[in-house]
């Protein structure tokens, strides 16, 4: 394995490195207004939701690597102490990344990307009316880690209104996550399209679940089983009686007397299908 002291090489490889690294990331595409009014609109990858009550988001318009410049959404958020997050969903990512262009400080992003100005109801940045969710802004700090190009500039922002588009939305009222169709950053120029790589883990379970280290030895040390599948084993209260795996080898007479390599294979696909009483029942066959 490589082994890096950051401060050994140049910034902009440990820049490739954490963004190569830590990804896919949301995007935070940022609305401001200087103190003139003028509207500026830019998307930063360092971004995150950090609590809910206060509704708090966080994002970084980090100064330039090459040149320690710093960025106008950053003087903005300084001068007027407002913003406006929009979601960016896969239907506007190329006018998203049109917008990224470093255009002189007084163009108006929306115009060039062809985005629509949408008046906000509570701060002065508009919002952009193609993005399925907007949150308005007010900045209640801003914490700078560094002077030098690459420092992050962290602006915290509390949610005083949120506007969510009806067309994302499931029958119960939540966000959809298929519908809303996110993208995110990742290295280099790379972006996920994140509704083609989803897939359910079921939280753990309420009450205590036995835990890998209880799994018997046999099992825990299988050449076929994962790290994820003993994950998933590992992760259910308790494990099935004798009277349940009897009545299971009498449904399923052809997985008695298996070797311990088929077992094992048998009682990863039943987990692959996120089946894992059967899987354990499998295992536990004599």
């Amino acid at each position: 394995m490589l082994s890096i002291d950051p401060k050994e090489i140049t910034t902009g490889k440990l820049h490739g490195y954490l963004l190569g690294a830590i990804a896919p990331r949301p995007i935070a595409f940022a609305s401001t207004v200087d103190a003139n009014g003028n509207p500026n609109l830019s998307p930063y990858s360092f971004f995150n939701v950090f609590s809910s009550n206060p509704p708090t988001i966080i994002f970084s318009p980090a100064r330039r690597v090459r040149d320690n410049t710093i960025k106008h959404t950053l003087e903005n958020a300084e001068e007027t102490k407002e913003v406006v997050i929009n979601v960016v969903n896969y239907d506007i990512v190329q006018q998203m990344s049109l917008s990224s262009t470093e255009y002189a400080k007084g163009v108006n992003e929306f115009d060039k990307a062809g985005f629509t100005m949408l008046k906000s109801d509570i701060v002065k940045p508009f919002r952009v009316a193609e993005s399925p969710v907007q949150f308005e802004c007010k900045v209640k700090d801003i914490i700078y880690t560094g002077t030098e190009g690459g420092a992050g500039n962290l602006i915290i922002c509390e949610v005083v209104k949120l506007h969510v588009s009806e067309d994302v939305l499931a029958e119960d009222g939540s966000i959809d996550q298929h519908k809303i169709d996110l993208v995110a950053r990742a290295g280099g120029s790379y972006y996920s399209r994140a509704r083609d790589g989803f897939f359910e883990i079921p939280k753990p379970i309420a009450t205590l679940g036995i835990g890998v280290d209880a799994i018997p030895s046999e099992i825990r040390n299988s050449t076929i089983l994962t790290g994820n599948n003993l994950g998933m084993l590992g992760n259910v209260e308790q494990l099935p009686d004798a009277v349940t795996v009897d009545n299971f080898s009498k449904e399923h007479p052809e997985f008695i007397g298996l070797e311990t390599v088929k077992k094992h294979t048998f009682a990863q696909e039943f987990l692959s299908k996120n089946d894992v009483e059967s899987a354990w029942k499998v295992l536990l066959l004599k």
